[in-house]
């Protein structure tokens, strides 16, 4: 099983940046799909982007396409979500998880961390 801590959430105004990180521990990480998911207040969780177990494939969904960028560094056992131009729509808790099913379903992820709070001020 793996375990996994998210990091570097905050408050930040509309069209700033944030870089979330994603520690892994416990079983193999480098052989996981990984991806991250968000849940608004109110709100189902929903896909965010994924990331081959390699780092050679990305996907991500539609409203953050070209804004937020996945990546991971197997030698550090961690995953990363840049960012950018964000919006207050983006406003949501944060959640990292190794992918087990179908990418980009919220059922295709499993061992879930403790998220991380992103709020984006108008």
């Amino acid at each position: 099983q793996v375990q996994l801590v998210e990091s570097g959430g905050g408050l930040v105004q509309a069209g700033g940046s944030l870089r979330l990180s994603c520690a892994a521990s416990g079983r193999t990480f480098s052989g996981y799909a990984m991806g991250w998911l968000r849940q608004a207040p109110g709100k189902e969780r929903e896909f965010v982007a994924d990331i081959s177990w390699n780092g050679f494939n990305t996907y991500y969904a539609d409203s953050v396409k070209g804004r937020f960028t996945i990546s991971r560094d197997n030698t550090k056992n961690t995953v990363y979500l840049q960012m950018n131009s964000l919006k207050p729509e983006d406003t949501a808790v944060y959640y990292c998880a190794g992918r087990t099913g179908v990418r980009g379903t919220l059922g295709g992820y499993a061992y879930w961390g403790q998220g991380t709070q992103v709020t984006v001020s108008s």
